[in-house]
């Protein structure tokens, strides 16, 4: 057999440790989320910084390492307020609930192949079942609990708008991201997460012109439009800019957060960038091969044996935080209308039919082999790259006066005239009227001014 798909864990693998084993593996997700996040905010705030030819933090620790553990602790040690109207109880547990549910997630992710832990041969992962991959689903859509419950429990206008404003957010955006993983589970034939890597490890060869050139059977390629649909509702689904309306300062103040502080604020804060940290994980793990080393590196024999594959799975993993943070750092925040628009009549039109066109595809026997899928999958991602990125007609000329008079229903109020004008005040005539003669001297037109 070869070595490769001899390191790949099967379900038959999961359940078989001791209990200190999968203490430690829970432990090791634990620490690997909280690390994540004090390290992804020192990232964010770095790469804005040097985006905006700033030095970002750079006082506290080594290349500013510790300032965000210096900002926990001083997060921790301000008073905690607790709003009048609040529900105490239902205040307490909303950004507890959105906290578990972003570690949750954790669980199911494969960090890399079968290993030796102090004797015991046992997969990089906490658990796995033959629907992992809706567990991942179930803790993205109980997260919304945590959001709403927390703007309902504040017991104020603003967190409510923040909180219904955020659920429909996330819910829009769940069903685009459910839809995208259809094709998954069709091209994989499981839900499994650790079957669905190792369906990735066969590589492919796209033959041009004659010419084969080998490329990994990751289904970032083979499925590029599931893909870039995937990818745009994780940004929404975690709330990250261009999409981050719940939190829209000059609308919503802070969105659901706005009534809370001390340590309940940072925990609404670590389960946003928690989520962050563990969607790009979901996204390598479905689309980019997870553990699985990229080429050239494959060409090295023991690349994906051993611990090896961790470092490549960080890798991963830090390159998609990049992207959220070259989003953020780059474009302008959409409006609401705009962004659910684009979620209803877009990204779900585009899904349905890219689902329909692989499941004719699919049905052919001569489309079965990997590299006309590969064929495909290209030419529909250019399609709706080319559709995304269409430029949006102009719109309607807006009617005159006139014709919004004439148009008014029969029986309304009369129009009063919309083209009057502001009269200018006293001052600007007294200014043009002291600056006429120098006008006249230097043969200027006063009605510049």
């Amino acid at each position: 057999m070869n070595t490769l798909l001899a390191q790949d864990p099967t379900l038959a693998d999961f359940g078989r440790d001791p209990w200190w084993l999968v203490l430690i593996k829970i432990v090791f997700a634990f620490v690997f989320g909280l690390l994540a996040t004090l390290l992804g905010v020192w990232f964010e705030r770095r790469v804005v910084g040097y985006m905006q030819v700033r030095p970002g933090p750079n006082q506290v620790g080594p290349f500013g390492l510790l300032q965000t553990l210096a900002d926990g602790l001083k997060m921790a040690f301000k008073e905690d307020i607790l709003p009048k109207a609040a529900d105490k109880v239902v205040y307490f547990f909303a950004p507890v609930i959105s906290v578990v549910c972003a570690v949750t997630a954790l669980s199911v992710i494969p960090f890399g192949p079968m290993v030796s832990i102090f004797g015991h041969r046992t997969p990089l992962q906490v658990t796995d079942v033959p629907v992992a991959v809706l567990v991942l689903l179930a803790c993205s859509s109980l997260a919304v609990y945590g959001i709403v419950l927390g703007g309902w429990a504040s017991g104020s206008t603003y967190p409510l708008l923040g909180g219904l404003r955020s659920s429909a957010q996330m819910i829009s955006y769940e069903v685009a991201m459910g839809l995208s993983i259809v094709a998954v589970f069709m091209t994989a034939g499981t839900m499994s997460t650790s079957g669905i890597v190792a369906a990735q490890g066969d590589a492919t060869r796209l033959t041009i012109a004659g010419v084969e050139i080998p490329a990994p059977g990751w289904y970032a390629i083979l499925l590029l439009p599931s893909f870039i649909i995937f990818f745009i509702a994780t940004v929404g689904e975690t709330n990250r800019a261009p999409f981050d309306l719940p939190e829209a300062e000059s609308e919503l103040v802070a969105g659901f957060m706005t009534e809370y502080s001390s340590l309940k604020f940072a925990l609404f804060m670590l389960s946003e960038y928690v989520a962050m940290v563990t969607m790009s994980a979901v996204t390598t793990t479905l689309f980019l091969g997870g553990w699985r080393a990229p080429w050239p590196i494959t060409l090295w024999a023991d690349a994906n044996t051993g611990w090896w594959p961790m470092l490549w799975f960080f890798g991963k993993v830090l390159l998609l935080v990049f992207v959220f943070v070259w989003l953020r750092g780059t474009l302008p925040r959409l409006r609401y209308d705009q962004f659910m628009r684009f979620g209803w009549k877009v990204l779900l039109p585009i899904n349905l039919v890219w689902i329909l066109v692989l499941s004719g595809l699919r049905s052919i026997e001569d489309w079965q082999s990997r590299d006309r899928l590969l064929a495909t999958a290209i030419g529909a991602g250019v399609l709706l790259l080319a559709t995304l990125l269409w430029p949006s007609r102009k719109p309607a000329p807006k009617p005159t006066p006139q014709e919004q008079a004439d148009n008014r229903p029969y029986g309304s109020f009369p129009l009063p005239p919309l083209d009057l004008q502001v009269p200018p005040s006293p001052r600007t005539k007294r200014v043009v009227a002291e600056r006429e003669p120098a006008n006249i001297a230097t043969g200027s037109d006063s009605r510049e001014v």
